[in-house]
């Protein structure tokens, strides 16, 4: 007998004949949150009984490894380049710094609305196996790179790859665990994406020091090993329909209004401060019609949309809406601490980029763990607001303190204020999700956990840029004038080009320099309090909500049975069943 869904039936029959609620139909909140307005929904939802215990398998454990070794993957290729940028574009001749980074983000960026989509109609198998390919691309092409067109032509296919398999892998968690169940499984890929985040650097730094291209080649052995483990063991339910219904399904017109949209505000915001100013109309225009068309979008999606990428509901209830916000916040001050802090180290201490990637550990030893015990605490207790305040508060208090930092503060300071600042960035990295799905029923979480990857994504390019533009501008009001005049007036990310060269000055221009980046530097950790407060407020506006004893059954691990049934034809009309 084969197992037959409809979408417009609220229960599935099991491979023994029994009839079961579809929890995809179901949800477990039992107050509704209320719309932006103000107001409940027009219908509340319904509570279902409770759930058996969640208890991972054998076969959810081989899948859970393949996750984290793709989610590793992709965040430490992200972080990793950092240190090792002024070594590479020394070499490779160039002077386009920010665009190393930020083609990796814009790939990234760009193809995560689609990926919501693609795994809802093709599965998710076939999306993180093209992710990997993609990944596997770009590093084969950024290894091998002879310019800087190629590199970042193969970080932009990278980030493609990256950006698809953080996305996705959120959403097969989903898929697998409860929400009330998910806080210590999601801590644990939060924690993967943190330490690789925090070894990223001295990664970086040590393969700079010898030969920067296996920073790339590297990623090939590791990516086969992700793809055999996920051919071999990720066996999730898939709605077989014909191809030609699968493509009607996907919402082409949205997916490719939010991609142009990213990609003109990305490039926008790579440029602004650093090679023109914010008030040229060479990054004002793009900046405009790319945030213009990211709101065309939102209105395409609630309005006219079949089958949306961004589901209207995602943003329309205050829970949910705050909890992207702080995504959206927190996404903005960890790339900043992650991303300028070895520039403080390199600049101001005048560490080498590997020295500098340990002097990061800091955050190393404490990211992860506060990720995880996050995610461990809301499982335990069943909520999620104190974690994000917490975090929160933590990070207020330790990036302020990371603004006192100097040319002479003594090798405790810089690492103690990194432990406050790491285990508030940590806390976040998994509490903002919950407050978002608890809001929501189980059959929106693929789309939720798509756009909280997009968000998060999109918001890294914010901080990179806003980083770049506050040490730009400052560097050039503080730094010598005998010094700067070695530099051109634009074009030139002057801290990466300044790095090098601060070595050879001689007294008292190389203390004045020094003291510069650390001043300069400051204004980066005063704007980063700013953001970090305007999230404590989106936390104070949260509502504590039930979270989901039940999973979207739809999308659960096939049974034995399961995997040997073929798709049914009922008088030439293909019905949805499930199978390899």
């Amino acid at each position: 007998m084969s197992l037959q869904a409809s979408q417009s039936q609220s229960t599935w029959q099991r491979p023994d004949g029994n009839l079961v609620p579809n929890a995809a139909h179901v949800s477990a909140t039992e107050i509704p949150a209320p719309t932006l307005t103000g107001e409940l929904p027009v219908e509340s939802e319904q509570v279902p009984p409770p759930a058996p215990p969640f208890t991972g398998g054998l076969q959810f454990w081989l899948i859970f490894v393949a996750l984290m070794v793709s989610t590793f993957l992709s965040a430490i290729d992200f972080t990793s380049v950092a240190t090792a940028l002024p070594t590479i574009v020394e070499q490779l001749h160039g002077t386009e710094f920010a665009w190393v980074g930020s083609a990796y983000s814009l790939g990234s960026t760009a193809v995560m609305p689609l990926v919501g989509g693609l795994s809802q109609v093709f599965g998710r198998r076939p999306v993180v196996l093209g992710s990997l390919v993609f990944f596997a691309l770009g590093s084969g092409i950024c290894g091998g790179a002879k310019n800087m067109s190629m590199l970042i032509g193969g970080r932009t296919i990278q980030g493609m790859g990256g950006g698809a398999i953080l996305a996705v892998t959120t959403i097969i968690v989903g898929d697998l665990v409860p929400l009330s169940k998910r806080g210590a499984y999601m801590g644990l890929i939060s924690g993967v994406w943190a330490v690789a985040s925090a070894i990223g650097p001295p990664v970086g730094g040590a393969f700079s020091e010898s030969n920067w291209r296996w920073l790339f080649y590297l990623n090939l052995p590791l990516t086969a090993i992700a793809m055999v483990l996920v051919w071999r063991f990720l066996h999730l339910r898939v709605p077989h329909d014909d191809l030609r219904s699968k493509m009607r399904r996907m919402d082409w017109t949205g997916n490719i209004i939010i991609i142009a949209g990213t990609t003109i505000s990305i490039i926008a915001l790579t440029w602004a401060g650093v090679k023109y100013p914010w008030s040229s109309y060479k990054v004002l225009v793009p900046l405009i019609l790319g945030l213009a068309s990211i709101a065309v979008f939102l209105v395409y999606e609630a309005k006219f949309a079949v089958e949306p990428v961004v589901p209207w509901e995602l943003l329309s209830n205050r829970n949910s809406f705050l909890g992207y916000s702080t995504v959206f916040l927190h996404g903005i001050v960890s790339t900043a601490i992650l991303f300028y802090l070895p520039v403080y180290f390199q600049g101001t201490l005048l560490q080498s980029p590997v020295k500098s990637g340990v002097s990061i550990f800091g955050n190393a030893f404490t990211i992860a763990p506060g990720a995880i015990v996050s995610g461990v605490t809301v499982a335990v207790f069943g909520v999620y607001r104190p974690q994000n305040f917490l975090g929160w508060a933590l990070t207020i208090t330790g990036v302020g303190l990371l603004s006192l930092l100097k040319v002479g503060s003594p090798t405790g300071q810089w690492i103690g204020f990194q432990l406050i600042e790491g285990v508030g960035l940590g806390l976040l990295y998994s509490a903002p999700q919950f407050p978002i799905l608890s809001s929501l029923p189980v059959n929106k979480s693929a789309h939720a956990l798509a756009l909280l990857t997009f968000v998060r994504s999109y918001s890294q390019t914010w901080g990179v840029t806003i980083g770049a533009s506050i040490l730009q501008n400052e560097l050039k009001k503080k730094l010598p004038a005998v010094f700067l005049s070695m530099f051109p007036a634009e074009g030139v990310e002057i801290a990466y080009a300044a790095i090098p060269q601060i070595h050879g000055l001689q007294e008292p221009i190389k203390t004045e320099v020094r003291a510069a980046f650390s001043a300069s530097l400051r204004v980066t950790w005063l704007t980063m309090i700013g953001v970090s407060a305007l999230g404590l407020g989106c936390v104070l506006g949260m509502r504590e909500l039930k979270m989901h004893e039940v999973t979207d059954e739809e999308w659960g691990m096939k049974e034995k049975n399961e995997k040997q049934m073929d798709v049914e034809k009922d008088g030439g009309k293909i019905q949805t069943s499930y199978s390899s």
